[in-house]
């Protein structure tokens, strides 16, 4: 027999079992009358018993909190990856687990029978329980206090963001980047608008696309934004450009003029309805202004030339394009309206019929003695004389640049070149493109002796009226050898001996090399011409091959950088 405590024990277990099936008052499961249980073979006390053991619940151990990522070390990076239960730490709500959906009965009436356990609520661990060493060690060194925890951007100083501030405006504009980093924070705001950043400001469409329509709204917000920007920014600015713009340009130009005293460079691009009161404003307002642009732009001429008659002494550099009423201007500044001027280029556009522009080039050296650039982009000028048969005694002087290329067939001849440099000791680029009637001899002839840069390549499509072949390309390349920087021959009809001769001046004329770029493009460029010229200028970068019939076929491409010209080299030896 069993001794009375071992029957005890087994009363007390028998009572804890059945405990949470009492509240069946009928004494029955769900499928009917409970089941008499087996009697239990364990033993008690060395002693086998027929009460079933009492099993003792694994005490439950408190896990730290788990963190929202993972620190993983590469060869040459540690790498922090977020769990991906990590967006509902702390949330409320948290999507069901696989497999935790109880599994349905099969009778119905089980359902209300079913017995209902009492939930234990689990205390949810505290994140101050510190984590694993190793991770801990990792997690001090990514994530920083939130006593220090500020974003890089507001701990900078201003200095060094108007820094960087000043690189990006300088390569992308001033508008509309500054408009947007100022948006970001006070700091940033207060960068922004540093004066010494809004110096240069080009505005485009920054409020409509080009060719719709501006609501009476829409132009009301431009008007107001400028006005906000010329009182508020432009403080200092000194060179302003419009683009595209085909409304409120008058309006833009007076705001400008009379908030922004130290205004030089005026541009407008592709711009319509400029009439004479932004003219009168500049005159009033714009005593510092210096250069105007008004290319590929519609404005009243008049209006420009009664300026330029009261207020042109101070206009340096003037930019306009061919046209018939344009064409006023160079009349009113070869009558002397602009004596300082230093800087003039006329232009047209590439599909331009009408590029005949007269021009008295005496009256224009009388005019302006202290002019440096002169341009005549795509427009062949017909030369005028004089009434009085009076010739300008010094010419330009101080001219450095002459650019007369066309993309047409051009009438300038070896006389017409002379009456324009005969005084220009101190031209450094001389841009001769689509001037077909040029000869070597009437270059050499020029009193220039330090040209850097020569543009005498032949790019017009019509072939009609082309000369005969030319020849003393090598008395050009023997007079400049020691200065070119840039020589551009391309599709000039001179023979594979004259070529071979000049090359050999430019690379044996002198000792320092200078040569950078090279342009034999269509020419009758041979590879025993080629190799003393790649050999000897080292500094040599880009150079022009293309389309040069008596070169291999492989060899007949653009080459750029000196390792690709090395190369060149070692295929011509």
């Amino acid at each position: 027999m069993d001794s009375p405590e071992a029957v005890a024990l087994t009363h007390s277990e028998r009572r804890e079992d059945t405990a949470p099936s009492t509240s069946n008052t009928s004494g029955q499961g769900d499928d009917g009358p409970t089941k008499p249980r087996k009697p239990s073979l364990k033993r008690t006390n060395g002693k086998p018993t027929n009460a079933k053991a009492k099993k003792h619940k694994k005490a439950r151990v408190s896990r730290p909190a788990q963190l929202g990522y993972t620190v993983h070390q590469g060869e040459d990076m540690l790498l922090v990856i977020s769990s991906s239960t990590s967006q509902y730490d702390g949330s409320a709500w948290a999507p069901p687990k696989k497999g935790s959906k109880k599994k349905k009965l099969v009778k119905g009436k089980g359902k209300a029978n079913q017995i209902k356990k009492i939930k234990t609520v689990r205390t949810r661990p505290k994140l101050a329980n510190k984590p694993v060493a190793e991770e801990k060690e990792d997690t001090n060194l990514f994530v920083p206090q939130k006593a220090t925890d500020h974003r890089w951007g507001q701990s900078l100083p201003e200095e060094v963001l108007i820094s960087i501030f000043q690189m990006v405006v300088v390569q992308d504009g001033a508008v509309p980047f500054l408009c947007r980093v100022g948006r970001v924070c006070r700091l940033w705001n207060a960068a922004a608008s540093s004066p010494a950043l809004w110096r240069k400001v080009t505005v485009g469409h920054c409020w409509i696309a080009p060719g719709k329509s501006q609501l009476p709204k829409t132009e009301k917000k431009i008007k107001d934004t400028f006005n906000w920007l010329a009182q508020n920014r432009f403080s200092q600015l000194r060179d302003f450009s419009l683009c595209h713009w085909s409304k409120n340009v008058t309006y833009a130009v007076e705001v400008v003029s009379q908030f922004c005293p130290h205004l030089r460079s005026l541009k407008l691009s592709y711009c319509t309805g400029l009439t004479a009161t932004a003219f009168h404003t500049l005159a009033l307002h714009g005593r510092s202004l210096q250069s105007m642009n008004l290319q590929y732009s519609e404005f009243q001429v008049e209006g420009l030339l009664e300026y330029l008659e009261n207020h042109g002494s101070q206009i340096k550099q003037i930019l306009f394009t061919h046209g018939l009423k344009n064409d006023r201007l160079l009349t009113a500044i070869t009558k002397g309206n602009c004596p300082d001027l230093e800087f003039l280029e006329v232009n047209t556009k590439l599909d331009s019929k009408d590029c005949e522009l007269p021009v008295c080039i005496q009256a224009l050296q009388m005019a302006c003695p202290k002019l440096k650039t002169f341009r005549m982009l795509n427009v062949r000028p017909l030369h005028k004389t004089m009434r009085n048969g009076a010739d300008s005694p010094s010419g330009f002087p101080l001219l450095e640049e002459l650019c007369i290329a066309t993309t047409s067939y051009s009438y300038m001849t070896d006389k017409d070149l002379w009456d324009i440099l005969f005084g220009s000791t101190r031209l450094r680029v001389l841009d001769l493109r689509g001037c077909s009637r040029i000869t070597p001899y009437g270059l050499t002839l020029l009193p220039c002796l330090e040209l850097e840069c020569l543009f005498w390549g032949q790019y017009f499509s019509s072939n009609v009226g082309l000369p005969s072949p030319k020849k003393g390309l090598h008395t050009v390349t023997q007079k400049w050898s020691r200065t070119l920087q840039q020589l551009d021959i391309a599709n000039q009809l001179f023979a594979e001996e004259d070529l071979e001769t000049a090359m050999s001046h430019l690379a044996h004329g002198t000792e320092a090399d200078t040569l950078r770029s090279l342009n034999l493009s269509g020419t009758r460029i041979t590879p025993p011409a080629l190799r003393p010229v790649i050999g000897q200028m080292t500094a040599l970068s880009y150079l022009n091959l293309s389309s040069c019939r008596y070169l291999p076929r492989g060899l007949k491409r653009i080459y750029r950088g000196q390792e690709d010209i090395r190369q060149l080299l070692d295929k011509l030896e």
